[in-house]
């Protein structure tokens, strides 16, 4: 599962990642720009693509390439 927090401050969030990830740049958020405030705001969770979708692509890829390599040996 991925997870993004978004500043309670501001507009701020942070990119997707695994929740500690995201709770580390939260917490340098507030450092940087809400110096002496506790952080806070909401968790995100993406469960439908908890990867960016790349599993997908590397599936795709490599049926190209074992496509392509078996029509080289066939020939």
């Amino acid at each position: 599962m991925a997870y993004r927090y978004r500043c309670g401050e501001c507009g701020f969030k942070t990119s997707w990642g695994t929740e500690s990830q995201g709770e580390q740049q939260q917490i340098a958020h507030y450092a940087d720009r809400h110096a002496g405030l506790a952080p806070g705001g909401q968790v995100e969770t993406n469960t439908k693509n908890p990867d960016g979708g790349n599993s997908c692509l590397t599936f795709i890829v490599i049926a190209i390439l074992l496509l392509v390599l078996a029509s080289s040996c066939h020939r």
